[in-house]
C-alpha cells in the first residue's frame, strides 16, 4: 500500500516534517491504523485528518476491535477546532514506517 504524506498547513506550523506511525493496541498488539505524525513530540492526540485506513465512526471513543480496550476520547481541539482523539497514556503502541 502506497502512502502519501499530506502537505498543509498544519504540518508547516509544526515545522514541516513529518513521520508516518504504524499504530497498534499495547494490550493485545492489533493493529489498528497508520498515522501521519507532524513535528517532534510525544503522541498526545490523533487528528481525524491524519488518521489513514481508519474503520470507527468519528464521533465515539477509540476503541481497540480485539479486546476492545478504550484508548482515547473523542474532542474538537480547541486551538485549531480539528476533531482528534485525546489518548490515554500507555494505550498505544506505534512504530515509524517511514
Amino acid at each position: 500500500m502506497k502512502i502519501k504524506l499530506k502537505k498543509d498547513k498544519y504540518r508547516k506550523a509544526r515545522g514541516g516534517t513529518s513521520k508516518l506511525l504504524d499504530l497498534s493496541c499495547e494490550s493485545c498488539n492489533t493493529h489498528l491504523f497508520y498515522y501521519q505524525k507532524d513535528g517532534p513530540g510525544i503522541l498526545k492526540r490523533l487528528y481525524l485528518d491524519r488518521i489513514i485506513d481508519f474503520k470507527n465512526s468519528s464521533e465515539d471513543n477509540l476503541v481497540c476491535p480485539n479486546c476492545k480496550d478504550t484508548l482515547g476520547v473523542y474532542y474538537v481541539y480547541p486551538k485549531e477546532k480539528r476533531p482528534a482523539y485525546r489518548l490515554f497514556a500507555g494505550e498505544i503502541a506505534k512504530e515509524i514506517v517511514k
